[in-house]
């Protein structure tokens, strides 16, 4: 047992009355104890169930960072025409809607915008379809790839993913108590604001609750500050929503492209929904931007989640150039993406873009591309471990 980490436990684990938040040092004394599993297994559990019910704050989640940070993977810098995209969403998965994020990294690395996922297998408490099956599906598997592979790979195509399990094990060992306790710990709000890349780098942020990206806000500014976009995407995700309004928070570090050169239609727009939009108690809508898909006509449905092989057929569909509602929202996330990361200069451009690259099969050759490579670093891996024998 840890009396060092008891005596943390202690301050978060009070109840409503007495217990305090943590300083941004002390909450990484606390991660870095239970990624090193330093702190018992019902240290860990009390502190991840009571923290939870405290509710983190972003000074808190830091701290957090910053232990990840020490202990936990990181790409390093490629020379490319466009800052890397890292877009974070919830490693549980999805559930009710059809993934597009995939389809999204594929639109724009074709465009020389390099981009890095992370996340695992399937995970609790929701176990959706995880990015890591659907790349799978595509024939790209991840799971097979070092660190130093996904480091080539990334070089070579602009694509890469950072495979929790495999790259992070630490973090992998906290796992298992999100299934045991049966709520999200803290660690789920986490994973929506990691970096793991040493670079300069966008960081998309898939939200739900207007809570959270007060929390992200708070979070990256003190632990690394650089761009970032707090998407309120569809199951907290990245994807953008075609059926309602996109809401996006602009963060407040060098987000002038964003907030400045926005067409005059998403201007007018943001200034028509700012008094539609539900009060939060949130502070911070002057630092939002918000879209209606039905401005530029992509205003419709959000594809249903019916079956990972139903989600997998449709995918594989839109990357063969072919027409549906997936395609539709495939184009309103790939032109979105495209603007913000400095691609193209406006967003109509940007739709017309990523149409093009899906239409053309253009996202379907860098596919092909991403196969490729990850097939020539496990060949190079196998005749290298023949030659040492």
């Amino acid at each position: 047992m840890s009396n060092r980490f008891r005596d943390l436990l202690r301050k978060v684990g009070s109840g409503h009355h007495t217990s305090e938040h943590l300083t941004r040092e002390e909450s990484a004394e606390a991660a870095r104890m239970m990624l090193t599993q330093e702190a018992t297994p019902a240290q860990i559990g009390a502190f991840m169930i009571s923290h939870r019910i405290k509710r983190p704050t972003g000074e808190e989640l830091a701290g957090m960072l910053d232990a990840y940070q020490e202990l936990g993977p990181a790409l390093t810098p490629i020379t490319a025409d466009y800052p890397t995209l890292v877009m974070n969403s919830p490693y549980d998965g999805r559930s009710r809607t059809s993934p597009l994020n995939p389809i999204t990294a594929l639109i724009l690395a074709t465009k020389q915008c390099p981009v890095i996922l992370h996340g695992g297998e399937r995970m609790p408490t929701k176990y959706g379809l995880p990015l890591i099956d659907i790349w799978k599906a595509m024939g790209v598997d991840w799971t097979q790839a070092s660190l130093e592979d996904v480091q080539h790979v990334f070089e070579k195509t602009l694509l890469g993913f950072v495979y929790l399990p495999r790259h992070f094990p630490l973090a992998q060992g906290l796992v298992p108590y999100r299934d045991q306790l049966g709520k999200r710990p803290p660690q789920a709000t986490l994973e929506l604001m990691w970096c793991p890349y040493q670079g300069e780098a966008l960081m998309i942020c898939g939200f739900v609750h207007p809570p959270t990206e007060k929390m992200i806000r708070t979070a990256v500014s003190l632990h690394r500050p650089q761009p970032f976009l707090a998407v309120k995407g569809l199951e907290g995700s990245c994807d953008l929503p075609r059926d309602r309004t996109c809401i996006i928070g602009l963060g407040t570090q060098a987000t002038s492209r964003q907030a400045l050169d926005r067409p005059q239609s998403a201007t007018s727009q943001s200034e028509q929904t700012r008094s539609q939009q539900p009060e939060s108690g949130n502070s911070l809508d002057d630092h939002h931007l918000f879209l209606h898909p039905r401005d530029y006509g992509f205003g419709g449905k959000d594809v249903p989640f019916d079956s990972d092989a139903q989600v997998f057929r449709d995918i594989h569909a839109v990357l063969q150039g072919e027409a549906s509602d997936l395609m539709t929202s495939a184009i309103w996330n790939g032109g979105f993406y495209l603007w913000q990361s400095g691609v193209c200069s406006t967003l109509e451009t940007g739709l017309s873009e990523a149409e093009n690259v899906l239409v053309s099969g253009a996202g379907l050759k860098t596919l092909q591309s991403l196969q490729t490579a990850l097939s020539d670093v496990k060949e190079t891996r196998t005749s290298t471990f023949i030659g040492a024998s």
